[in-house]
């Protein structure tokens, strides 16, 4: 008999009672307050599905369309790679992680010194990335500063692609730099068609808290909708500043938001792959600083995650953040935490693995460190399978009365490596071995791991026919 699960770990902090509280009240703020939708199409879309629509602005949505575009929406998203594979299923409580985007600051790995983010840095976090095991898709992680804004967005993006076979995660400036990356994964792929079918990058993208969809947010929505690109729509409201400070008006306000997104991508093209979600922002009042990692911020962050549940909708997740400023003990204990609740919480699309400092700063040693806690995270989430192997009964029996012990036993032999996880980070050495191997620290470990990705993993080439169309059009942008 196979090793089975019968009973999937899960985290919850809404009841279903809370969960019908949360959906009508998202449905009250669509319908009777209303959002500000900044575009004419969009305007275009909601008029001729009969939502009112007063000071030329502000829509209200009745619950009806909610409702077409829940069922409309796909369950679930399949994600490919570079080279064409499958290796994500968005939705369910299926969960993913990956690095994060467009960060200002980045820490040299060399010096250690904090420092203006550049494309090398980019270029960096992706080499390093394709070499880690539990990290499944990429994101920039860095807003390159020696090269021109309007640059920024779609060469962060094709430095990705030269460096990294794993799914993209982007942003975009506008309508202008997604359709070049448009059509660099239709060079990737051969064809729009096979683009369309095989979906390798997804395009994050958020309104203005509260209630605000402005025209570049909505221009970018509505493109991924009619080439059926998925895309995240997640607002970001910080409590006590562009949401309600309390965790269920926070909660409630953010979900009408990525619902009204929904409902206009749906409306222009019906069963287009989206993921709902929102950023956690929790503002503190002492320090002014928008915290990742509030206990707050936490709970109303898999109150979202529970939401998605509901909808059946896969969804804009988190992993591995921390509000530290270095990969101390407060940057575990917090990135830990996120990447717990997660797991645990059946979120789907976890990223920004390696934020540092409010999400002001990259740390490549953090994402190597957060890699291994991915990893036994993932291993406590397999449950505990229950079958005649694992109860072991015979072999107790077997064991007892000959007042023996376990270890030469054949079932210790045959399931040691399927039941016990070994670290290759973590320490599990005495005293004495730790004085001879150098007294060395976990960060420590971390950066001879570090070094040698950089040093010499090397991540697989694209195709030079395809390399040369690829920086053709580059230059062609400038």
């Amino acid at each position: 008999m196979a090793n089975t699960i019968s009973f999937e770990p899960k985290l919850t902090f809404l009841s279903d009672e809370d969960q019908e509280k949360i959906h009508s009240t998202a449905m009250n703020i669509l319908s009777d307050i209303g959002m500000f939708i900044q575009h004419k199409e969009a305007l275009a879309l909601l008029s001729e599905a009969g939502c009112i629509i007063e000071d030329g602005d502000l829509v209200k949505i009745p619950e009806k369309l909610v409702q077409d575009a829940v069922s409309s929406a796909p369950s679930n998203i399949p994600v490919y790679n570079r080279e064409g594979e499958h290796v994500m299923d968005l939705g369910g409580r299926r969960t993913y992680y990956g690095t994060g985007s467009d960060l200002i600051y980045a820490v040299d790995p060399d010096t250690n010194d904090r420092k203006m983010a550049t494309l090398n840095d980019v270029k960096r976090a992706a080499h390093v990335s394709d070499a880690l095991e539990n990290l499944d898709f990429i994101m920039s992680f860095a807003h390159p500063s020696d090269i021109p804004p309007k640059e920024s967005y779609l060469q962060s993006f094709a430095t990705m692609a030269k460096n990294c076979v794993k799914p993209i995660v982007c942003t975009a400036e506008n309508r202008l730099d997604i359709n070049e990356m448009w059509n660099i994964t239709c060079i990737l792929r051969g064809s729009e068609e096979d683009a369309r079918q095989k979906p390798y990058f997804i395009c994050y993208d958020e309104p203005i808290s509260p209630l605000k969809h402005p025209f570049e947010s909505l221009e970018k929505l509505l493109f991924c909708a009619e080439k059926k690109i998925p895309c995240v729509y997640s607002p970001a409201p910080s409590s006590g500043a562009a949401a309600p400070i309390t965790i269920a008006g926070h909660l409630a306000q953010a979900l009408a938001e990525s619902l009204c997104g929904l409902v206009i991508h749906q409306l222009k093209a019906k069963g287009a792959p989206f993921l709902m979600g929102m950023g956690q922002a929790v503002l503190d009042m002492s320090s002014g600083n928008c915290l990742y990692n509030a206990p707050e911020g936490l709970m109303v962050y898999i109150g979202m995650v529970e939401m998605h549940h509901y909808y059946n909708i896969p969804n804009w997740g988190y992993g591995a953040t921390s509000d530290s400023l270095e990969p101390d003990w407060q940057a575990g204990f917090e990135a830990g935490m996120m990447t717990f609740f997660s797991q645990m919480g059946g979120s789907n699309l976890c990223h920004d693995v390696g934020y540092l400092e409010f999400g002001l700063t990259n740390n490549l040693l953090e994402v190597v460190l957060c890699n291994e806690m991915i990893d036994q995270i993932r291993r406590i989430h397999k449950g505990i399978p229950i079958d005649e192997n694992t109860l072991a009964l015979d072999v107790i029996q077997d064991v007892g009365l000959k007042k023996g012990d376990y270890l030469a036993h054949n079932h210790t032999v045959k399931n040691l490596r399927k039941t016990q996880w070994r670290p290759k980070l973590l320490s599990r050495i005495g005293t004495e071995k730790w004085i001879e191997q150098g007294k060395k620290s976990i960060v420590d470990r971390a950066k001879i791991k570090l070094d040698d990705i950089l040093k010499n993993h090397k991540p697989k080439p694209i195709d030079n026919k395809k390399l040369f169309q690829i920086n053709t059009l580059l230059e062609n942008f400038k």
